[in-house]
């Protein structure tokens, strides 16, 4: 059966020795760079983001760095990180931070849950990965773990409320070791449990795995469901005008967009949404980013 302290004493010692030598975990990284590591880390691989994670950091290395700067420079600097509205709620985050903390990233999961654009694992994230508070963070890696070690199920299916405090029940008392704890079960997600090919015979936990122990049965239950296809897809239209104004100096024609994009009905869907959400601006016939 799995407890928090065997937990603890398996997987302290594992971490130690396996996990990765990613820039937010240096003790030199603060506050500010753990909230912008945790709001690139959300939707794209970890190995792109410790490439760019030092070249924001050292353009704006605070909160009010990035308040005050010109919104069409950081969507240029945010490139090909992917889902660039993200870039626009991480600037909202800095404007947030400044008025209302005084630059300061707030330690409270409360005060960070009401800054623009953080949700509940972000919050709890920075407050952990940080501060070392204790509190539970659970993404879909920490979901998979305790689904297979705990449930003997291959998979976690849809993420549900009940998540958080069934994480939380299986945390230290101790701030310190509830941290490494959930440090380390993300790790393990991401390097031994992980989705399509889990190293189970590397896995601290395997003598009290569930699933080990049910012979790794099929998951039979709902999953999350898939991203649609990208290829030819409007998000792949999106990319490729926004990248367009990136790499431009200038307005430019709305006309000329039929040399990015030559579907006429995607590309006028693709313009609206990104002039919707914000990462796009129509003066007359030319399209330009956000100041």
């Amino acid at each position: 059966m799995i407890t928090s302290s065997s937990l603890l004493s398996r997987l302290a010692p594992w971490y130690e020795q396996h996990a990765r030598d990613l820039p937010w975990r240096r003790p030199e990284f603060d506050a500010w760079g753990t909230l912008v590591s945790e709001v690139m880390l959300q939707q794209t691989q970890a190995s792109r983001v410790a490439i760019e994670i030092d070249l924001w950091l050292e353009r704006w290395p605070g909160p009010r760095e990035l308040a005050d700067a010109p919104t069409h420079e950081v969507l240029r600097q945010w490139g090909t990180l992917g889902y660039p509205r993200r870039a626009l709620r991480l600037q909202d985050t800095a404007v947030a931070i400044v008025e209302r903390h005084g630059g300061i990233v707030p330690r409270d999961v409360r005060e960070l849950l009401a800054l623009p654009g953080i949700g509940d694992y972000t919050a709890r994230a920075v407050a952990v990965f940080h501060f070392g508070d204790r509190h539970p963070v659970v993404d879909t890696n920490v979901r998979r773990v305790i689904a297979r070690a705990l449930h003997g199920q291959g998979d976690a299916g849809p993420a549900a409320k009940r998540d958080l405090a069934e994480v939380e029940s299986l945390l230290p008392e101790q701030r310190e070791d509830a941290a490494l704890v959930s440090i380390a079960l993300m790790e393990l997600g991401a390097l031994v449990c992980t989705a399509r090919a889990p190293k189970c015979d590397e896995c601290p936990l395997k003598a009290q795995c569930a699933w080990v122990a049910a012979g790794k049965p099929a998951f039979l239950g709902k999953r999350a469901p898939k991203q649609a296809r990208f290829e030819g897809s409007d998000r792949q239209a999106r990319g490729r005008i926004l990248r367009a104004l990136r790499e431009s100096d200038m307005p430019i024609p709305v006309t000329d967009f039929v040399l990015v994009w030559p579907e006429d009905a995607q590309r006028k869907r693709a313009i609206e949404s990104l002039k919707q959400d914000g990462l796009a601006v129509q003066e007359d016939d030319e399209l330009r980013l956000p100041y």
